[in-house]
C-alpha cells in the first residue's frame, strides 16, 4: 500500500521546475530526486531542491533510488526512450508535451503504456488553462451553437530567447516549432472541437533568426539566464544557438474527421506574447482577448456591424503568470489519475494526434506545402485510452 508517493524527476532543464506543485496539490506525493547528465544542471538541481536528494546521471540510477512515478522534463528528442524505459521499469510517468518527436515515436510510447500496463499521462497544460476551459464551457453550452471552425494566431513575443537559443532551434532535437510550441494549441483545437485532424497543410519559413550571425553554445545555462524584454528587436539578439534550422513564421491549416476547419499561426518575432482563439459555430461566435489574468471572451450571438464588445463578456479567472495555475492543476490531475484512476481532461491520445498533425504539417511546409492525411492509431490502443487506461495498475493499494 502506497502512502506517499516517491517522485523522481528526468531533465534537470528549465521545465524540471515544475516539480515543485508536487507539494502545492495537497497531495501525497514528494520529490526523492531527479537525473540528469550534465553535472552543472545536477548541481543547479541541488541548490534548488536541496543537496540531500538523490542527484544521478542516468533514468537507470533513478530508478535503482526507488520511487513511484517520474516526471520527464528532459529535451524533446529524449522523450520516447525514456518513457518506454520507466513504462517497462513499472514506474508511472508524467511526460512533458510532446509525447515524442515523431509519429512512430508517439505510436510507440503508446503501445508501450498498453502493453505493460504502466500508467502514462502526457502534461498537456492548455486543457488546464481557464481561457481554454471557458471557450470550452460557452461551446458546451450551446451558446454558439455548432462548431465549424476554429482559428488560433499565436504571438511568440519571447521566441528568439525562448526556442533560438538553444536546441529548441535545431530540428534534429524538435522536428520543428508547429510540433514543438504548436502542439499545445493543435492539442486545444481538437479539445474545443471533441475532433481529431484528418488532413494537414502547412506553410513556413525561417524569416528572421537564421541570418543572424552571433552564435554561441551555452552549456550549463538555462533560458532565465539569457532571458530579457530588453533583447528586442529580434534582428538585435546575439548568442544564439550554433544550429538554427526550425521555422521562425508557420502557418497550418487542418480539416477534422468531424469537418470542423481549423487555422493555426505562428510567429517567433512579435513584440507581444499571448495566444488568441476564435471559435465560429452556426449561432455565433467565441473569442479571447487576452490568454490570463484579466483578459476576458467575448461571445457574439447576433447580426450587426462592428461591435467590439459583443453580446457577453465572460473574465479570465487565473493564470495571472503564464500557465502556473494550469501546471499545478495538471500535476494535481497526474497524482490523482496513477492513485485513483480519476478520469483525467488530457490524454496520451490526444497528445499522440497532437504531434501527428505538428509532425504532417512540418512536413507539408518542407514539401512544396503538399497536404497529408493523418493515420490513426489502431482501435484496440485507441480504445485503451479512450477508456482512462482504466486496465493499468493504479500505485494505491496496486
Amino acid at each position: 500500500m502506497v502512502t506517499e508517493l516517491r517522485i523522481g524527476i528526468i531533465g534537470l532543464g528549465a521545465r524540471s521546475a515544475i516539480a515543485e506543485n508536487l507539494a502545492k496539490t495537497g497531495i501525497g506525493a514528494h520529490l526523492v530526486g531527479g537525473a540528469d547528465p550534465d553535472p552543472q544542471m545536477r548541481a543547479r538541481a541541488a541548490r534548488a531542491f536541496g543537496e540531500h536528494l538523490a542527484w544521478v546521471e542516468d533514468t537507470d540510477q533513478l530508478l535503482a533510488a526507488g520511487i513511484d512515478a517520474a516526471i520527464v522534463t528532459s529535451p524533446d528528442d529524449t522523450h520516447e526512450a525514456i518513457t518506454c524505459a520507466l513504462l517497462e521499469a513499472g514506474a508511472a510517468v508524467y511526460l512533458e508535451k510532446p509525447i515524442a518527436i515523431t509519429i512512430e515515436g508517439a505510436d510507440r510510447v503508446l503501445e508501450t503504456a498498453y502493453r505493460t500496463g504502466t500508467p502514462l499521462y502526457v502534461g498537456h497544460n492548455m486543457r488546464h488553462m481557464a481561457v481554454v476551459r471557458t471557450l470550452r464551457d460557452v461551446i458546451r453550452q450551446g451558446t454558439i451553437g455548432e462548431v465549424k471552425a476554429i482559428w488560433c494566431r499565436h504571438f511568440v513575443g519571447n521566441g528568439g530567447d525562448y526556442y533560438f537559443k538553444d536546441w529548441h532551434a535545431d530540428r534534429s532535437r524538435t522536428t520543428g516549432l508547429l510540433l514543438q510550441k504548436a502542439a499545445h494549441d493543435i492539442d486545444v483545437m481538437n479539445w474545443l472541437s471533441d475532433s481529431v485532424p484528418a488532413r494537414v497543410v502547412a506553410m513556413g519559413d525561417l524569416m528572421v533568426y537564421g541570418s543572424l550571425t552571433d552564435r554561441a553554445p551555452r552549456p550549463g545555462q538555462l533560458m532565465q539566464d539569457w532571458f530579457s524584454f530588453d533583447n528586442w528587436p529580434p534582428e538585435s539578439l546575439t548568442g544564439l544557438n550554433p544550429t538554427i534550422d526550425v521555422e521562425d513564421m508557420s502557418m497550418l491549416l487542418m480539416r477534422q474527421a468531424s469537418g470542423v476547419m481549423v487555422s493555426y499561426e505562428q510567429c517567433h518575432f512579435t513584440p507581444d506574447y499571448w495566444r488568441n482563439y476564435t471559435v465560429i459555430g452556426t449561432r455565433g461566435r467565441a473569442e479571447n482577448f487576452g490568454d490570463g489574468q484579466g483578459g476576458v471572451v467575448r461571445v457574439w450571438t447576433h447580426r450587426r456591424g462592428y461591435d467590439a464588445k459583443g453580446d457577453i463578456e465572460i473574465p479570465i479567472r487565473g493564470d495571472a503568470r503564464g500557465h502556473d495555475d494550469a501546471d499545478i492543476a495538471t500535476m494535481a490531475e497526474f497524482l490523482r489519475f496513477i492513485l485513483n484512476g480519476e478520469p483525467t481532461d488530457t490524454t496520451p491520445l490526444g497528445a499522440r494526434e497532437a504531434v501527428a498533425a505538428g509532425v504532417l504539417a512540418t512536413r507539408s511546409l518542407r514539401n512544396h506545402n503538399t497536404p497529408y492525411d493523418v493515420p490513426r492509431v489502431r482501435p484496440e490502443l485507441a480504445a485503451y485510452f479512450e477508456d482512462n487506461q482504466r486496465r493499468a495498475a493504479r500505485l494505491r493499494g496496486a
